[in-house]
């Protein structure tokens, strides 16, 4: 029969399952929510809630879409530049 537990092992063995449980958490939480993020933007850039029997609509959404991409991208180097250059 072993003595009395010291109470830092106690607070030790805590801590210990306290870490594992949110490395545990934050793996599963921040993997899934990458892969999530990726495909929803692929499938937004391709025009995936379109309906694919329009081709006009679905390659106007694509290139509309594509516009506002670059638009945003040279819209923050302007500022950048403006502001802060």
């Amino acid at each position: 029969m072993s003595g009395p537990r010291h109470p830092k092992d106690e607070r030790r063995e805590e801590a210990l399952r306290t870490l594992d449980r949110i490395q545990a958490d934050s793996e599963t939480i921040g993997g899934s929510t990458f892969v999530r993020m990726a495909e929803r933007a692929k499938s937004h850039m391709s025009a995936g809630d379109k309906d694919d029997d329009d081709r006009i609509e679905v390659w106007g959404t694509r290139i509309g879409r594509s516009l506002g991409l670059v638009f945003a991208i040279g819209l923050a180097i302007y500022l950048v530049v403006t502001y802060l250059l």
